[in-house]
């Protein structure tokens, strides 16, 4: 589609709650995340739109949402702000997470380094990402995205940005030959102007669905995976580092 095709207000996850493929990454995220999260004093999530997914992040720590919409954020909780200008002070969190958001700025290095500047040193990074610019569709520029990844790719921006690297992986393995074939299709016969709505699924396919990705979160207990429509990312600030 062309650039003129209209782009979405926030996540589908405000329209289409409940959505098979937020559930599961909300489970992917977890295995993924969860070893990287640590015992934090202070966390913010960037592009709180995405909040189903980061339920694993709650703790007794103190959380600070941010999402450049309203719409994104629970009614006088949270904070308006962009990535790339992120309203806090250098050193201020012990976890941030960005999950996939850093493909909507135009510049993502200025979003790493924005992301990097607020932790502390030690702090650790949470990155997820669509994969495989190949995969680019119609959807993508609805959804308002720049751009899409390799894992490759990803480590090297976070490396860029003063980050350590400490686990990239693929993700959505399992549901991968449908994600390519529902890709194709949508280049082939692309859907109507304006129609933003993601593929609906019967209940006995979103079972079908659910127990992939499922098989999905058990290898990744143990193992990355080499392929898949997203990137997992976990990074942390050296120690030495006073700004990214």
């Amino acid at each position: 589609m062309g650039a003129d095709a209209p782009v979405q207000r926030g996540s589908s996850s405000l329209r289409q709650q409940g959505y098979w493929w937020h559930r599961a990454r909300s489970d992917l995220l977890d295995v993924v995340m969860r070893p990287h999260l640590g015992t934090p004093r202070r966390t913010l999530d960037v592009g709180s739109a995405d909040a189903p997914s980061v339920g694993w992040m709650r703790g007794e720590q103190q959380h600070v949402s941010l999402d450049l919409l309203p719409e994104g954020l629970v009614p006088g909780q949270g904070v308006c702000g962009s990535a790339t200008e992120l309203p806090f002070a250098d050193a201020t969190f012990d976890v941030v997470s960005a999950f996939d958001v850093v493909e909507h700025c135009a510049d993502d290095a200025r979003a790493i380094a924005e992301l990097a500047r607020v932790l502390v040193p030690g702090g650790r990074m949470l990155l997820s990402v669509p994969a495989y610019q190949w995969a680019w569709s119609d959807h993508d520029v609805q959804a308002g995205h720049h751009r899409r990844y390799t894992r490759a790719q990803l480590v090297d921006l976070v490396e860029e940005g003063g980050m350590r690297v400490a686990r990239a992986t693929y993700a959505f393995t399992g549901v991968f030959p449908l994600f390519v074939a529902e890709r194709l299709r949508r280049r082939l016969s692309p859907p109507p102007a304006g129609d933003t709505r993601l593929p609906q699924v019967s209940p006995r396919v979103d079972r079908v669905l659910m127990g992939l990705c499922a098989a999905d979160a058990r290898l990744l207990q143990r193992r990355d995976l080499p392929y898949g429509s997203s990137v997992l990312l976990a990074a942390v600030k050296p120690a030495g580092a006073t700004r990214a």
